[in-house]
């Protein structure tokens, strides 16, 4: 389990963490997870996801497992920086649907003190790299990597399998068009 950095020192030292993973993996649950201990020791905290994504609710970051908090959906990634000013901690999931510039906002934010928790898809579909995600990956300070259970096997998986024909990179949606799969079980399925 991830515990939070103790900062000792006087003056704020920011700093980024990354929880990745495939779908059904636990990415948002961890990420809720972390923002609520912040909220408990009562630091200012501010939660952002991309407007896209309106699953469940537009004004909340929401788990598959129906966990949820409050949230200000954002359309591009230079929204947030006015909107966190006043934040110690700041919560993005869905990063991977940001375009590029999401990754010198949140370098922005880490440099001026603040605590950033990022949660997203490291792969898409076909199982390449997603977005931004490589570049955030290389820049955090702390990285997480969740992992679901394979729906045909049983092991560990780490891929995000399609089961519809589209090939759009982006296609929200839930157990009705994806599932999680290991390696083996994932590249299977493609051919």
């Amino acid at each position: 389990m991830f515990l939070e950095p103790i900062n000792n020192t006087p003056e704020k030292r920011g700093h980024l963490e990354v929880i990745c993973g495939s779908m059904f993996s636990g990415k948002t649950e961890e990420l809720i997870r972390r923002l609520n201990r912040a909220i408990i020791a009562n630091q200012p905290i501010g939660i952002f996801k991309p407007s896209l994504d309106k699953r469940y609710q537009d004004d909340r970051v929401v788990s598959h497992d129906l966990t949820s908090i409050q949230s200000v959906p954002v359309k591009f990634a230079e929204e947030i920086l006015p909107l966190a000013a006043d934040c110690e901690v700041v919560g993005i999931d869905e990063v991977q649907f940001f375009d590029q510039k999401i990754v010198q906002v949140v370098t922005d934010l880490a440099n001026s003190g603040k605590r950033v928790i990022l949660a997203g898809l490291d792969m898409d579909f076909e199982g390449n790299l997603f977005g931004p995600m490589p570049q955030l990956l290389a820049i955090a300070e702390y990285v997480t990597k969740v992992h679901a259970i394979c729906m045909k096997c049983g092991n560990l998986a780490s891929h995000s399998f399609r089961l519809t024909g589209s090939k759009e990179t982006i296609m929200l949606g839930e157990t009705e068009s994806y599932e999680a799969r290991c390696r083996k079980c994932f590249y299977e399925g493609k051919r």
